[in-house]
Formats: C-alpha cells, sequence, structure tokens
C-alpha cells in the first residue's frame, strides 16, 4: 500500500490535541476539529479574524442549494442540477481588538497555542498567549460546542486573562450571512430582516433558489457588566462590546445561538422569525457552564453504551473514539428526513450528497446501536421514492432507480458515467431493508414501506436488464460498479449479483406474506398493480443471472473482460500522485486492472455466508494487489478479509489506515472534510473484523480475535432487545448479555445461548 501517514497530532485517548500552531496543515484541522449535532455543523475555523488559510463553513442537515450546468446536455437522462448542501452563517464571528491591533493568527504575534476536542463533552477549546506590537501579553481562550439535547443551539465563550497590564478590549460578536459557498464562488443569501440590541442579535436569511428559510439568534449570557453597541449590515447583526481588563483576571464572554428553520421551503419567513425568537426568548436563564454539563451528561450515557475500548495500543485507541463520536455527532435519527453525507455536515466535498455508502457502510453501526436511527435512514428512501421513480423513467427504465448523489431524493451528479452506469444504490436499498428486516424482526415494515420499495427496485432492475443471445443469460451491460475505475463494462459482477439477490428476497419476502399476512400481500399487488407474471419473470432473471466466474480458480471476474486487463503495479505508484483525480489523466485511470475499490470482495462481504473460506482466499490473493485504496470506504473492508484469513499484518496495516484515515491524512484530502460513511467502516473493522461478528445467517455470529501487540479490547452491541458485550484478551474471549433475553448465537461455528453467565472462548491471535 503506497500511502503513508502524514501525522502532527498528540496521541490521547479522550481527544484529538494539536499543541503548537500548524498553519499549512489549517484546513485539514478545520476538518477534525468540526462539531455538529446532526440538525447543523461548524467547522474548526477561528472566531476571530484569520487572513491565513481557511473554510468559515456552517452548514444544516437538509439546507441546500441548487445549480444548473451553464451548458445543459440536451442528452436524456443526465442531470443537469447538482442540489449542494449550502454554507450558511457564522454564528462565531467574532473581531477582537486591543491598543488599535486586531487579532489575526496569519499575521499576530503569540506563543502557547494548543488546540483540543474532548469527546466527554464534544466541547472545542483552544488558548495562546497574544503579544501585541506596543507588548501586552493577553492570554486568549475561545470554546464551543453544539447541544446534543437542544438541536438549534450552539455556544461559545471567549476568555481573556492580560498578563502584564489593565485597559479596556473591544470586542464585535456577530451573526455574518455574507459567506460565499467556496466551491461555487459565491453567496446564496438574502436577508430581508435583522435585529441587533445590547445583549442580543438576530438575523433571518432566505436562500436565494430554494428559498429555504433560516433564523439565527444570538444572546450574551455573560453577567459581567459590558458597554455594548448594536450592529447591522446588509447581511450581518451583532454587537460592538467593550470590556475592561484587570491585569491578572480572567474574564468571559459567552453567548448562545440559535438557528432555527422548518426545512419546508414553502414556510413564510415571517413564522419562521416567530419562532426562532421564542427559542431565543428562552435562553433568559441559559448558562454556558450548566449547558455543557447537559453535554458531558449526553456523551457520558453515549459511552457507557457504545464506547470501543482498546488497551496496549494509544493510536488505536484515539483512533476509534474519534470514529465513534463523529458518527454519533453526524447522525442519530433526530432530524425527521435527514441522511448522511459523505463529509457529513464538515464540508463542502460531494456537496453534502448522500451515496450508497449509507445503506452498505452506516447502516450496520446504527443497525447495532441504534435501531431507530436505522429504520430513519430507510425512512428517507421511502419518502424519496417518487424521486426515484421519476429517475427510472428518464433512463428509459420502469420501477424505481435510486440516484448515486442525493440530498433531496433527486439525482445530483452531473457526471453521466457515474449517475446513468451505477446502480448500486438501488440495489443497496434493497440490501439494507434485508439487513434491517433481519436483525431487528420487523415485519411490520418489511409488509408495508419494506415490500412497496422492493417491487418497483425489481422493476428496474428487471428493465435494466438485458439476454444474452449467445449464452441465454441475464445481465447488465455498459455498467458501473463500485470500483469507478472500470466504466462501461458489462456484467459486472457486483451489480449482477446484487440484483441477483434482490429478486430472491422480494420473492421470498411475498411468498411469506401469502401464509403470514395475506391481505397485506393482496393489498400491495393490487396497488402497485404486481402480477403472478411479473414474479415468475423476476424468478426468471435470478435463475439465468450471469456472475462471471473462473471455475478453475474459483475467482470471480469483476466484469467480462476484467482478466484481459493490462496488470499495473499498484505499489510502485509515487505517493505524490494522490489522489489520482488530482494528479492522472481520467482516461489513464480506466485503462488497466488497477481498482479503485472493493467490488468483488464487497459483495462476498455482505453476503459472507454465502462463501467458504477458499473462495474468500483466491479473491482476496486476486484483487489486493490490484487495489489502490483510492476510496476510503476501502481499507476497513480489507482487514476485516484479512482477519479472517489470517493475515495479522496485513490486517492491522489495513485497520489503522481506516481508523486513522483523518487524524493521519492518509489520502491527503482531510482538509476537504472528514470521510464520515468511511469512519463508519472503522466500526465495522473492530466488531466485524477483530470481533468476527457476521450478521448475514440465520443467527448472530461471534469469532473473536485480537491483534498480539493489544491487550485487550471490548465493544457492545444491540441485539433486538439485548445488549451484549465482548470481550476479549491475549488469554480468552468472554461474550456475555448485559441486558434483554438470552439469545442464540453462533460462536466459532457452533450454536450457544448467549445469558448472563457469559461465554468464555480460548483466545486466538489474529
Amino acid at each position: 500500500m503506497a500511502k503513508v501517514q502524514d501525522c502532527y497530532l498528540v496521541v490521547d485517548a479522550w481527544k484529538i490535541v494539536e499543541d503548537g500552531f500548524h498553519p499549512e496543515k489549517s484546513r485539514v484541522s478545520e476538518s477534525l476539529f468540526s462539531l455538529s449535532n446532526e440538525h447543523m455543523g461548524v467547522r474548526g475555523y477561528f472566531e476571530e479574524e484569520y487572513s491565513g488559510d481557511t473554510l468559515i463553513g456552517c452548514y444544516l442537515n437538509g439546507i441546500y442549494e441548487e445549480h444548473a450546468l451553464k451548458e445543459p446536455t440536451t442528452y436524456k437522462g443526465i442531470s443537469n442540477r447538482i442540489a449542494f448542501m449550502v454554507n450558511t452563517v457564522n454564528w462565531l464571528h467574532a473581531r477582537i481588538e486591543l491598543g488599535g491591533e486586531c487579532l489575526d493568527l496569519n499575521r499576530s504575534r503569540f506563543s502557547g497555542f494548543r488546540r483540543e476536542l474532548d469527546f466527554h463533552t464534544g466541547q472545542v477549546r483552544r488558548e495562546f498567549t497574544w503579544t501585541t506590537k506596543a507588548g501586552q501579553e493577553l492570554k486568549v481562550g475561545f470554546s464551543r460546542f453544539l447541544s446534543m439535547k437542544t438541536n438549534e443551539l450552539g455556544f461559545g465563550r471567549i476568555s481573556f486573562t492580560p498578563l502584564n497590564f489593565s485597559g479596556p478590549i473591544t470586542v464585535t460578536l456577530g451573526l455574518d450571512f455574507a459567506l460565499p459557498h467556496e466551491m461555487y464562488r459565491r453567496n446564496f443569501w438574502d436577508c430581508p430582516r435583522s435585529d441587533a440590541q445590547a445583549d442580543r442579535w438576530a438575523i433571518i436569511g432566505v436562500s436565494k433558489s430554494i428559498e429555504h428559510k433560516l433564523f439565527a439568534g444570538s444572546r450574551l449570557l455573560s453577567a459581567e457588566s459590558i458597554t455594548s453597541q448594536p450592529v447591522c449590515g446588509d447581511k450581518f447583526a451583532g454587537s460592538r462590546l467593550t470590556l475592561d481588563l484587570a491585569q491578572g483576571q480572567e474574564r468571559h464572554l459567552d453567548r448562545a445561538t440559535v438557528l432555527f428553520t422548518t426545512r419546508n421551503p414553502h414556510d413564510a419567513a415571517e413564522d419562521t422569525w416567530a419562532r426562532g425568537s421564542r427559542i431565543l426568548d428562552g435562553l433568559a436563564n441559559a448558562g454556558y457552564d450548566e449547558a455543557l454539563e447537559e453535554n458531558r451528561a449526553y456523551w457520558t450515557s453515549f459511552w457507557d453504551k457504545a464506547d470501543i475500548s482498546i488497551d496496549g495500543d494509544p493510536e488505536a485507541q484515539q483512533g476509534i473514539r474519534f470514529c465513534i463520536f463523529q458518527m454519533q455527532q453526524t447522525y442519530r435519527g433526530a432530524v425527521e428526513g435527514s441522511n448522511i453525507g459523505a463529509k457529513g455536515l464538515t464540508g463542502e466535498a460531494y456537496n453534502g450528497n448522500a451515496f450508497w455508502d449509507t445503506e452498505t457502510y452506516c447502516l450496520p453501526y446504527y443497525l447495532f446501536s441504534n435501531p431507530v436511527a436505522a429504520k430513519a435512514l430507510i425512512d428517507f428512501r421511502f419518502r424519496t421514492l417518487p424521486q426515484a421513480e421519476e429517475r427510472a423513467h428518464s433512463l428509459d427504465c420502469a420501477g424505481a432507480c435510486y440516484p448515486i448523489a442525493t440530498i433531496d431524493g433527486t439525482e445530483s451528479c452531473t457526471l453521466w458515467q457515474h449517475a446513468s452506469l451505477q446502480f448500486h444504490p438501488t440495489t443497496s436499498v434493497a440490501y439494507a431493508i434485508w439487513h434491517y428486516a433481519r436483525i431487528t424482526g420487523d415485519l411490520d415494515f418489511l409488509h408495508t414501506e419494506g415490500i412497496e420499495l422492493l417491487i418497483p427496485i425489481c422493476r428496474f432492475l428487471a428493465s435494466r436488464g438485458q439476454w444474452s443471445p449467445r449464452s441465454n443469460g441475464f445481465g447488465y451491460y455498459a455498467v458501473m460498479g463500485p470500483d469507478e475505475f472500470q466504466m462501461m463494462v458489462n456484467n459486472n459482477c457486483y451489480t449482477n449479483y446484487m440484483a441477483q439477490r434482490t429478486f430472491l428476497y422480494t420473492l421470498s419476502v411475498l411468498a411469506d406474506m401469502e401464509e403470514a399476512a395475506p391481505g397485506a400481500r393482496h393489498d400491495v399487488m393490487r396497488k402497485l398493480e404486481c402480477s403472478a407474471d411479473e414474479l415468475a419473470s423476476w424468478q426468471n432473471m435470478a435463475d439465468h443471472m450471469i456472475i462471471p466466474l473462473d471455475p478453475a480458480t474459483g475467482i470471480y471476474e469483476q466484469h467480462q473482460g476484467f482478466f484481459d486487463l493490462p496488470h499495473i503495479d499498484v505499489d510502485a505508484i509515487p505517493v505524490e500522485d494522490f489522489p489520482l483525480y488530482h494528479n492522472w489523466s481520467y482516461d489513464r485511470i480506466y485503462r488497466n486492472d488497477m481498482i479503485k475499490q472493493p467490488d468483488v470482495l464487497m459483495f462476498m462481504f455482505l453476503y459472507s455466508g454465502s462463501f467458504s473460506l477458499a473462495q474468500k482466499r483466491a479473491n482476496y490473493d486476486y484483487y489486493e494487489p490490484r487495489c489502490i485504496h483510492e476510496s476510503s470506504l476501502s481499507p476497513s473492508l480489507h482487514s476485516i478479509f484479512a482477519v479472517e484469513l489470517g493475515l495479522p499484518r496485513e490486517a492491522f496495516e489495513f485497520f489503522n489506515f481506516a481508523t486513522r484515515i483523518d487524524l493521519d491524512n492518509y489520502n491527503r484530502n482531510t482538509a476537504e472534510g472528514i470521510h464520515i460513511t468511511s469512519i463508519a467502516a472503522a466500526w465495522m473493522n473492530v466488531v466485524y473484523g477483530y470481533g468476527g461478528m457476521r450478521s448475514d445467517g440465520d443467527l448472530l455470529a461471534f469469532n473473536p480475535t485480537i491483534p498480539e501487540h493489544w491487550q485487550s479490547y471490548s465493544f457492545r452491541v444491540s441485539y433486538r432487545d439485548s445488549i451484549v458485550r465482548v470481550s476479549v484478551s491475549q488469554t480468552e474471549a468472554r461474550i456475555e448479555l448485559m441486558a434483554g433475553a438470552p439469545f442464540a448465537a453462533l460462536v466459532r461455528g457452533e450454536v450457544r445461548e448467549i445469558n448472563t453467565d457469559g461465554l468464555v472462548l480460548a483466545q486466538g491471535r489474529a
């Protein structure tokens, strides 16, 4: 693997820490120190003015704008419109002046810089000592956090301690809607109303095209006497404050901010203003420290249930807790109709759009920690079924085709080779339904929303596929699989295999309904005008699906003709060439057997129990040396396979890559935002990899192992109404029921009962 770490953070089990300022990595730090609470997210930019490289970004889940191509294509089925998560309001705006000098860490003299993000509280703290040109020394501190109790609330604190002087300091705090959206280099907001008073200020933004309404209001929480002057501008509302500082004494400026929106563009601005103002009025007695303690209580409760502890590897411990923390920040089912963007709420890359990663990589984390949130992710696809049906129609197909990239259910990828050729988002929705129903046992969902999604998905797969006149097999032509380095291929093995499983699963659900819920089956068949002949055609397509396979070696051919492609040594590619999309011509990427991410290995993981260990070994040995891991989704899956195949060195190298992909900037693109869906895979790396859990069989399965340099590790999973703890040391593994009813599981190949007595196993190493 040609990629290497780029380390600069202090290793700490419960924090990320930057000790000393690294201006060349300012955007990387802004991504890593991002905060979110699913409703809103804020990058770790500086509150005060900073003339260096920065992306001041504050984003709200589900608040988006649109961009149309200047020269739209006239070809049918190619999207000309991009819906993107839009930059909103800088609610942390601060300008600090002392002795006629404005604080700017790109120009000012300072020392003792330290910044940290605490996983116990969700608070980011930053401090340093500023020395002015006149020789005044001022210790400055900034703190911020987002409330996990009240989604609309964010809190900020600025502290000042003069070390060698007494005197006044001027601070301007405000709400700034004038931020440009960096990707399009323009601002997307109009502000029809604002108001500024001594201790509170508010402004409303209306997005230019979609007309989303966003109320932003702040109020000062500090009780100390402060001289203030309201400040209003075209897209700004705030207050200019003067504090008298005394040498050696610390003073605080605390503020609480409300960002309120209904996410309904049709709601009136006046109503949004009124509702946001009421929340702001309710903060009259709020306090920064009290709100921070509420956050601490939230995170304490969360970590009691969700922590993964690793003893003997500080880097791995920090990495996995960072991943879990960011997953919980990004999504927990708290905002109705939301989904998980590839960068979460930490940056503008991928336009804030959700991809197939949600169902394949993110869903397992929620299935085994928060099944209500898992169901909400599938509900997003049900809500956007009309858009998926419209998309299928635009591709001259029937049924429902889910977009490769979306924020509102419509296709937001204007690259035809992805949007028109990739169908794994559609099969991943079917897989999510299968996985969710299998783990939760929620038949009510399966027999209503679930089957109403599966039938139109099958209709799309049936209409998009074609019969080969030579082999009399059914398959998919001119497609692109998960490996995006192979375009316009025939019979991509992943696409065909997942389509086959989708057909068979849908038919099995309908068959089960005929016995268990005949009324519901009759209703859905009539509602969707589904006939027995149509079901028979799906069975025929599944029975004759083309699955490229070399019977002599047991290797699945990624697509027909893949074995004939010229070979390239991926380990010989210079690290300076990454990311390849930025440094190689587009066509150069496509003309060899290098793959971007798992394709064959992906479906072998999703349906792990359907393949023997020998099959997995043959395909891993063939495809792993050809994978460049240009996708952040790749290393975790390879680590899981390497653990199962008894390859400890490879397993841990991939594990470390996956777990610290952002902290150590492996792909040199953390500056664009955190790889949210990839860090969900890092959770799988522990639970499915070293924990050996599998969730595709009739019983939940465990086969725990441990790296030789770890002393121990443990994790918990929720299954149905039970909570299971798996703890592993170098000498033994223990699987015990912590809450709920006992249940049967497959433990190292044997059916065993998981109960409060616990199972104790002799340990094997990974």
